[in-house]
């Protein structure tokens, strides 16, 4: 082979190997238009992979600011629609008044709730055990499954405005009867009928008449009180019965009952440091 059949197929390679270079590199996935539209197409799919990131992240951000704003406008919506007094109702007379001084339990109690029923008697024995360091207050708190719950707490309230003295033998007696205001008890009964029947009950407890205990159910201020404390119910985030608050704080089983032994481990501790920061107090 002579020198210029060498320089020839010098010259041959080389162009072989540019022509090489410049064809676009081919997928191993036939596209609908060739070769080459299936390289492009996955050329622009890799590019816009990048774009997904940001767009899910300004989603997320958009719903966690509408979140925001919401509970804003909740809190709002409760501070302004705030009662003339604290919601519920205080047990044993004065033990309640100074709240400052004392551990203050809170119930949220459903008149017609037979988990509601079963706690009360434990924790009305470790309230008067501690009494008056502990306080308590109980929140009618009427479950939308039992239909006439909201009927028994607005009774408790009537009751409340009647003889103050006899809202809680009355919320007593609701636990001692919750069988004849059971929702199977009453499918037949029309609400004015379940009224008449919550009046003859409650006029005994309260030492007035049928008649001017069943007036109170027509009574818009009732009503609303009764939808205050399960408004406010709902604002502790309650919802169930019994639910159960000690100096604020939430204790664990809500919707459960507590029972006797339970109670006292809570209280004790909290009322021997009480005692402990009184006499403090006191001895400066």
């Amino acid at each position: 082979m002579g020198p210029n059949e060498n320089a020839s197929s010098r010259e041959g390679a080389r162009r072989e190997e540019e022509k090489i270079s410049r064809s676009p590199v081919r997928s191993p996935y036939p596209g609908p238009s060739g070769d080459s539209a299936s390289t492009t197409r996955i050329g622009e799919l890799l590019m816009a992979r990048p774009a997904r990131a940001p767009l899910l992240r300004r989603l997320l951000l958009l719903a966690a600011l509408a979140a925001c704003c919401s509970y804003y406008l909740l809190v709002l919506q409760a501070q302004a629609s705030a009662p003339p007094r604290y919601d519920g109702f205080a047990y044993g007379g004065g033990a309640a008044a100074a709240w400052k001084d004392a551990v203050l339990v809170e119930a949220f109690l459903d008149p017609l709730c037979p988990d509601s029923r079963d706690a009360w008697h434990p924790l009305k024995l470790a309230v008067e055990r501690y009494a008056p360091r502990v306080s308590l207050i109980v929140h009618p708190f009427p479950l939308p499954y039992h239909t006439y719950a909201f009927h028994a707490c607005r009774a408790l309230y009537i009751a409340n405005k009647l003889n103050s003295s006899s809202t809680y033998p009355l919320l007593e007696l609701f636990f001692k009867n919750q069988e004849k205001f059971y929702n199977s008890a009453t499918s037949s009964l029309s609400s004015p009928a379940v009224a008449v029947e919550m009046s003859k009950m409650a006029a005994h407890a309260v030492g007035n008449s049928v008649s001017e205990f069943l007036s109170g159910f027509s009574d818009r201020r009732t009503d609303s009180a009764a939808r205050v404390s399960f408004k406010y119910g709902c604002t502790r985030g309650v919802f169930g019965a019994p639910f159960f608050f000690v100096n604020g704080f939430l204790q664990p089983g809500g919707g459960s009952p507590i029972d006797y032994s339970t109670w006292i481990g809570i209280l004790d501790p909290l009322v021997s440091q009480q005692g402990e920061r009184i006499e403090m107090f006191t001895s400066m």
